[in-house]
């Protein structure tokens, strides 16, 4: 997805531990945010993307290049 930007709404689908996994993106990140203990280091320049999973409900916070359109 790099260079391409994402916004609230949009389905997209990423891999996971296990497997494929598919979600929704809740938000655009443009600053250092923590989810679950881990601290995404997002900016304006590289933004990372607030994802929550359609299977588990659960919130991750994923880099554009690790996100495809689903």
């Amino acid at each position: 997805m790099t260079g391409k930007s994402l916004k609230a709404g949009d389905k997209v689908k990423w891999d996971s531990a296990g497997g494929t996994t598919q979600g929704t993106v809740v938000k655009k990140e443009t600053g250092t945010t923590k989810v679950k203990g881990h601290t995404a280091k997002a900016s304006k320049a590289e933004p990372q993307y607030r994802v929550k999973s359609a299977k588990s409900g659960k919130e991750a916070v994923h880099k554009a290049d690790e996100l495809k359109k689903a």
